[in-house]
């Protein structure tokens, strides 16, 4: 194995590295460049695991992917010269069409149909949920978050995306929501927030119905014209300070709402098949 940061050829001049689509920052002891350039020759990589890398301009080449998973943003990805990235797109819209119809959203209307869809969605999923032991609801598929952590992070989006910024409220943070796993222990206790919690599913499931009237509510009201109102605040302390418009932050709801509901299923397959044995 080699590792280099002098690549054969001239590295291109990359925007400034994107670690994972939904972090604006590397996070505390994050973000390190020293394996920008690397190249690894007849090296025994497996098991390895990229959470949240910049992998762009990375090339496999004549390597053995067996059971390998990729998640992430996609643009231009080939695998043996073949793009993949519009196959992944519209089979993950056919089993997903919750994807297009938020993409296809203009409305008001729009907007109260697409809230339709993730509730029923998530209605859904928490009956399957309730067919499993409590303990499988806390635990870990992948290092991925349980489906009990997903409910808390969603409750933590509400409170950011929704009542912070569209209903303008400064502090509505529930203390057991669940910010992103970049956020500090200080900047999330400064919300009210303690990390350390482990609330039990009842009391989980009753912060995840309280903001999901708080989205019914909101859904309800809108307008067309009111669509591009400016929100005066920020998600949250630390997030960029940029302008957001209430469709804006709503559609990061519905699109976390979405795309967390295809991770928790998937996840639920899995303890479903744990429980089955």
């Amino acid at each position: 194995m080699t590792a280099t940061n002098e690549p054969a050829d001239p590295a291109p001049a990359w925007a400034e590295a994107q670690f994972g689509p939904h972090r604006f920052y590397a996070g505390e002891g994050g973000g390190s460049a020293e394996l920008r350039g690397a190249r690894f020759e007849a090296a025994d990589l497996r098991g390895a695991r990229f959470t949240d890398c910049d992998l762009t301009g990375v090339t496999i080449r004549d390597g053995w992917l067996v059971d390998v998973s990729i998640s992430g943003y996609l643009s231009n990805v080939t695998v043996n010269g073949v793009d993949v990235t519009d196959f992944v797109g519209a089979e993950l819209d056919r089993r997903h069409p919750e994807r297009v119809q938020l993409r296809e959203g203009q409305t008001a209307d729009d907007v109260r149909a697409i809230w339709d869809t993730i509730e029923r969605l998530w209605a859904s999923a928490l009956e399957r949920a309730a067919r499993l032991p409590a303990p499988a609801l806390m635990q870990q598929v992948n290092e991925e978050w349980s489906f009990a952590q997903t409910l808390r992070h969603l409750v933590f989006i509400t409170d950011a995306w929704a009542s912070r910024t569209v209903l303008d409220e400064e502090l509505p943070y529930h203390p057991l929501g669940l910010p992103q796993s970049w956020y500090s222990d200080a900047d999330a206790a400064a919300l009210g927030i303690d990390l350390t919690a482990q609330p039990g599913y009842a009391e989980i499931l009753a912060a995840r119905a309280d903001r999901m009237v708080v989205m019914r509510h909101i859904v309800a009201g809108l307008t067309d014209e009111g669509l591009g109102r400016l929100c005066r605040r920020s998600p949250a302390p630390g997030y960029p300070d940029e302008e957001r418009t209430v469709i804006d932050c709503i559609a990061v709801v519905m699109d976390e709402e979405i795309e967390h509901y295809r991770f928790a299923v998937r996840d639920l397959a899995v303890l479903e098949a744990r429980t089955a044995q």
